[in-house]
């Protein structure tokens, strides 16, 4: 890996980084749901910082190139972030699907009240 390219990567990460925090800081963004985010980043580091970790995936993997690898990599990390956050959408919704439903419930519910007590206000 060319020094040009190491240089770059490690202002690159220090710009994602201060985003990140900055982001977190300002409550933008929940510090459980941005784990993988930080994972990814400090690996990303520990690559620009040791290139020989890409050489051994790019020799094990057997890819020819080792900016392909890093590409493969970077994919990678944006496939499982993609996949927690598919998750955790698909969590949220359940949820706020059997929150809507209990309030309609409730409703309905007050609605029967106010009929029995005779104070029907629709």
């Amino acid at each position: 890996m060319s020094t040009k390219l190491q240089i770059f990567m490690l202002l690159a990460l220090a710009l994602y980084f201060v985003i990140l925090f900055q982001l977190l800081k300002k409550k933008r963004l929940n510090l459980k749901y941005t784990i993988l985010w930080i994972f990814a980043g400090f690996f990303m580091l520990l690559v620009s910082l040791f290139p020989q970790i890409l050489f051994a995936i790019t020799d094990f993997v057997g890819i020819e190139v080792p900016s392909n690898a890093l590409f493969a990599l970077i994919f990678f990390f944006v496939i499982i972030i993609l996949m927690a956050l598919t998750s955790i959408v698909s969590k949220q919704n359940e949820q706020l699907k059997r929150m809507t439903q209990t309030i309609a419930l409730l409703e309905k519910r007050i609605r029967e009240l106010e009929a029995l007590s005779g104070h029907d206000k629709t």
